[in-house]
């Protein structure tokens, strides 16, 4: 009953159930130019999409308030980088040791990317190091040492590919 009055509740205060606002057409041309390159200016940007300067300054202004651009970073090649050694390990952890698990996995040297997922393993860590013994130690010490770990498994990344992603246009 209390997920059916959260909705109830969250539809009150003007929230439709979805994740975030929606994107438009013109959303997603702005949206797919910024992943292509996000240092264009907005002049640029407007030009691409065809709209004005001040329309792109705006919707880019609300899609990073709304929090759906998160950010401008570069891309890095973590190989060419000096992070050759890469690695996905999951994580069985202890019920209700999410947040303090999450927490001090997020602050381990090397720690890419955290999710907590479904299945025979509740984490999934991405670990990129310089070398296996730097890997090693991630994997045998640092993350068994966190306190709510029960099990992990380590698959080596051989080989990696980008894929599409979303169509964004």
């Amino acid at each position: 009953m209390r997920d059916r009055t959260s909705r109830i509740e969250g539809r009150e205060k003007g929230w439709d159930g979805r994740s975030s606002r929606a994107v438009d057409e013109v959303d997603r041309r702005l949206l797919a130019e910024l992943i292509r390159d996000g240092r264009m200016s907005i002049r640029t940007l407007a030009d691409r999409v065809h709209i004005s300067r001040a329309n792109a300054y705006a919707r880019v202004g609300r899609l990073l308030r709304d929090g759906v651009i998160t950010g401008f970073t570069a891309r890095i090649d973590p190989e060419r980088a000096g992070l050759g050694t890469s690695a996905y390990v999951s994580v069985r952890i202890q019920q209700n040791t999410w947040r303090e698990v999450s927490a001090q996995l997020r602050n381990i040297r090397y720690v890419e990317h955290v999710a907590l997922v479904g299945g025979d393993y509740d984490v999934l860590v991405l670990v990129r190091a310089p070398d296996n013994a730097a890997l090693r130690h991630v994997v045998l010490e640092r993350i068994p040492g966190i306190p709510g770990v029960e099990a992990s498994r380590t698959w080596l990344i051989f080989e990696e590919l980008t894929g599409v992603g979303a169509q964004w246009t």
